[in-house]
């Protein structure tokens, strides 16, 4: 096996994902300790790795997440622990595959977030929702969502964001190497 700084990456990186799904599932809120664990070990691996380069790399990551996403934060469209964990992810990643995770993230985030709404309001809180949304442009006047209807749900988005993740990696040349490495590998392990 060729590179395990790359594996040892994406397993911490998966491990924070389930951990924050969890959380973010469970509580809505992921803890400020699992964040700053991702941070800790993103910026460990890459300083131990590669030195000075890794730091950066790490430094750069961490700080693209905070610039990408505060704003989306500061809108109130990502909680503050969604943003803590895409800067550890990014420590650890590194700056390109945070990007394209954000961006699949999104992409995900939009079939995550209907799934969720529906299971917490059934069919009826979409529709009572469209309805509102009709309204408001008829009337060109706003109103508040009503108590039931999917536009007032809170909706966890780290499922959205490891979704996003796993796509960035599937597609992700080194990661493609790693795994048919790690595959042949244990394919002779297994003859």
């Amino acid at each position: 096996m060729s590179d395990p700084q790359l594996t040892l990456q994406l397993l911490l990186s998966g491990l924070f994902f389930i951990l924050a799904i969890g959380f973010d599932l469970s509580r809505e809120k992921i803890p400020n300790a699992l964040c700053l664990w991702a941070i800790f070990c993103g910026f460990a691996i890459n300083g131990y790795f590669a030195q000075l380069q890794g730091v950066l790399l790490a430094s750069l990551g961490f700080a693209l997440a905070f610039v990408v996403l505060f704003p989306v934060f500061a809108i109130r469209i990502l909680g503050a622990g969604d943003v803590k964990l895409m800067m550890g992810i990014g420590a650890l990643m590194g700056p390109q595959l945070l990007l394209w995770s954000l961006a699949y993230g999104v992409a995900a985030g939009a079939i995550t977030s209907l799934m969720l709404i529906m299971w917490k309001t059934g069919f009826s809180g979409l529709v009572k929702t469209l309805k509102r949304y009709w309204y408001c442009v008829y009337c060109r006047t706003y109103f508040r969502p009503e108590p039931g209807e999917a536009a007032g749900q809170k909706v966890p988005y780290a499922p959205a964001l490891a979704l996003g993740w796993i796509w960035a990696c599937s597609l992700d040349n080194q990661v493609i190497g790693l795994y048919v490495e790690l595959n042949q590998y244990f394919g002779t392990l297994g003859a």
